[in-house]
Formats: structure tokens, sequence, C-alpha cells
């Protein structure tokens, strides 16, 4: 995209854009970076910015929802401030991976890919984080949190609602 053209994004996020797709040997090869930094500031992969990635990469949008549908991480709806990931795999589930999904469902007093009323939390059951090691883990945005019980990821829970001045509300 030239400087003239309109963009969706800050000019900052634009420049990276542009830069970005130079680096590598192929522009579509920028194009799984370039949807991570546009989730980050659009909180979501809509219609809009599917359309203005596909461009700057030489793709058709078809191409750009294949990926995004692919990979877990990219999402078409907005999501929690703080969107909480509960690994399930087989070292998490075998130290209580399960429990712990269990117990932010309970907490948070919703489903797997859902978010709080206030918006705060979304929850989503993945299928690993790489955390293998120091299961069972869970990732807070891009903060990853090992070796949790029950009661350390209700701390961890109270400790992200505290930050948004919510802790004497109850979770709601």
């Amino acid at each position: 995209m030239s400087a003239e053209t309109q963009t969706l994004f800050s000019p900052g996020l634009a420049a990276r854009f542009d830069r970005m797709v130079t680096l590598y040997p192929q522009r579509r090869s920028a194009l799984v970076p370039m949807l991570l930094y546009a989730q980050d500031e659009m909180g979501a992969l809509n219609d809009a910015v599917i359309a203005e990635v596909a461009s700057r990469v030489g793709i058709s949008e078809l191409e750009v929802r294949n990926v995004i549908s692919y990979y877990s991480m990219l999402h078409t709806k907005p999501r929690g401030k703080y969107h909480v990931q509960v690994c399930t795999n087989i070292s998490c589930m075998l130290r209580g991976g399960n429990e712990l999904f269990a117990r932010c469902k309970e907490k948070l007093k919703i489903e797997n890919r859902e978010t709080t009323p206030d918006g705060l939390f979304s929850l989503e059951e993945v299928e690993c984080i790489g955390a293998c090691s120091w299961a069972p883990a869970v990732q807070v945005n891009y903060d990853f949190h090992e070796n949790l019980t029950p009661e350390s990821l209700d701390a961890l829970l109270d400790q992200y609602r505290t930050q948004n001045g919510l802790a004497d509300r109850g979770g709601r």
C-alpha cells in the first residue's frame, strides 16, 4: 500500500506493515505476524481488517480467512481484556488442567469461548501452549502462568481483576 492509501491502522502500525512485507522472500509470509498485530490494535479481525491485510500481502480475503480459522490465537470476535487460555492437552491434563478449566468456568461464570458481561475476561480451552514441563499452565494474553493449582488460579484471576479496581465486586 502506498503512503496515500487509506488505512484502518494507526500510522505506526501501517508503517510497520509496510516494512514487514519487505523482510520476507514472499509478501504472504508476513501474514500471521500482521494478523496478530492487527488483532492487538483493532481488538478482532473483522471484515475490513481482513480485506486490508489481504491487499497488503497480495492474497485473497478467503486465503486470509482460512489462516484465521486454522490458528486458535486469531479471532474474528472481540475477546475480554484478559483472554484466559487453559491448556488441557496431555501434560496439563495429567497434572490438573481439566480441573483448572472447570475452576475458571465456575469463577468467571462463563463457558468455553465466552466473555464475561463486563468484557474483562474471556475463556478458552486450548490444546497446547508449549509449557508441558511446567504443567498445568494457563496463558493470559501473552503472559504464561505455570504449575498452577485451583487456589493459585483463583489468586491469579483476582490479581487481574484487582488491576481493574474490581476486586470487591465478587467477580462481576
